[in-house]
This record gives structure tokens, C-alpha cells and sequence, in this order.
């Protein structure tokens, strides 16, 4: 498989916190998207310990918003989303490199969009030092987000749907 791709989610400031691989299937200026398949590894790091992933995913990486998704698909529809409020994608000789900054806002499936830890967004500005700045940025970057699921803009829309139909079997 030639477009497999490393993923590589940090903490601020560029500590390894988790990776894992997926296979890139659509590449723009804007953005990357990369199917994960079952079976999958996430070698967590700050845990030390490594996990299998059974479910497959369509995540989408922003090259310059300050978040990620994760969207679970099942029988070619997205049943579940998870978002990270992190700093732009960073993609460079097949790794996509993320700031995780510890905001989410996530669908579990059958459920409404909640905001998760904010109270680890809190600890962990102080942990490793986030400067005001990235904190507003954060902040800010949650709320869009949560207009951009709101407007359903892609990828929050039935386009990628229409994606998931040519691109997973």
C-alpha cells in the first residue's frame, strides 16, 4: 500500500503523545483525508501501551484549522465523530503531525455533539505551558468548529458520504 501515511498526534510543545497509521486517498491544499482500517495499532506513548483498533474511521486532517475528525463508519455511513481542538496539520514525507490541545467535541452514535474535557484543557495549560495566545486560540478554534458542525460544512455534511461510497468497500 503506497499511500500509507504515519499519523503522529503531540502535546504541547512537540511531545509525542500517540500514532498510528491510515492509507491518504484524498490530498487538497486545504485538507487530507485517510482511511483507517480494523486492525489498525495506536501506540500511545504518554500511556506506554499499545491498542488494536477495530472500527474504521475517515479522518480528516485541516492543513489550516485548528482541529481534526475522526469519523467511525459503519455499513458506509459515519456513525460517530470525535474532534480534537489542535493546531494546524502539519503534512511532510508521509507523516501528518498534529498539536493535540486537549478540547474535543465529539457525536458518540446516537447521541448529541458534547464538548469533553475541558477541565484536562485547564490542567494541561498549565502542565506544559500553553501561553495565553494558544489558550484563546483554542478557545476560539472550539467554537467554530462547533459552527462548522452546525452549518454542516464539510466534512460535517452528506458529502462525505458520497467519499465514503467510492472509497470504502
Amino acid at each position: 500500500m503506497s499511500n500509507v501515511v504515519k499519523i503522529k498526534a503531540l502535546k504541547f510543545s512537540n511531545i509525542l503523545h500517540y500514532e498510528w497509521e491510515g492509507e491518504l486517498f484524498h490530498h487538497t491544499s486545504d485538507y487530507l483525508l485517510v482511511l483507517c482500517k480494523p486492525g489498525r495499532k495506536l501506540i500511545h506513548h504518554t500511556k506506554n501501551n499499545i491498542f488494536t483498533i477495530d472500527n474504521t474511521s475517515l479522518e480528516y486532517f485541516p492543513l489550516k484549522e485548528w482541529f481534526t475528525a475522526a469519523m467511525e463508519v459503519e455499513d458506509g455511513k459515519v456513525v460517530s465523530t470525535y474532534c480534537n481542538v489542535a493546531k494546524p496539520t502539519i503534512f511532510n514525507n508521509k507523516e501528518i503531525r498534529f498539536v493535540d490541545l486537549d478540547l474535543y467535541f465529539i457525536q458518540e452514535k446516537n447521541n448529541q455533539w458534547t464538548v469533553v474535557d475541558e477541565e484536562e484543557f485547564e490542567l494541561n495549560s498549565t502542565k506544559y505551558g500553553y501561553q495565553k495566545e494558544l489558550k484563546v486560540e483554542a478557545v476560539k478554534a472550539l467554537e467554530r468548529l462547533k459552527e462548522e458542525v452546525g452549518q454542516g460544512n464539510f466534512p460535517f455534511n452528506d458529502q462525505i458520504a458520497s467519499l465514503l461510497k467510492n472509497q470504502i468497500s
